[in-house]
């Protein structure tokens, strides 16, 4: 168990610290300065709900038979 962890733990140890973060900065001679955005409108989250109750399963021997492909 142990050499299994320092398997796992070893690459990731070394690869943490030889990582480097990159470099963001900000620039003024950006062409495009404006950009349009569109507003935001609400939208309830359980606006399209609708509810449905459980219901016994139905034949499917005629809706399997409906929707296999024709023979010949």
């Amino acid at each position: 168990m142990k050499r299994l962890f320092l398997v796992v733990a070893l690459p990731l140890a070394l690869s943490g610290c030889a990582a480097t973060l990159p470099e963001v900065v900000a620039s003024d001679d950006n062409p495009d300065t404006v950009s349009s955005v569109s507003a935001v409108r609400h939208q309830s989250t359980i606006g399209g709900y609708t509810h449905r109750m459980p219901v016994d399963p139905k034949p499917w021997r005629s809706l399997n038979d409906a929707q296999a492909p024709k023979k010949g």
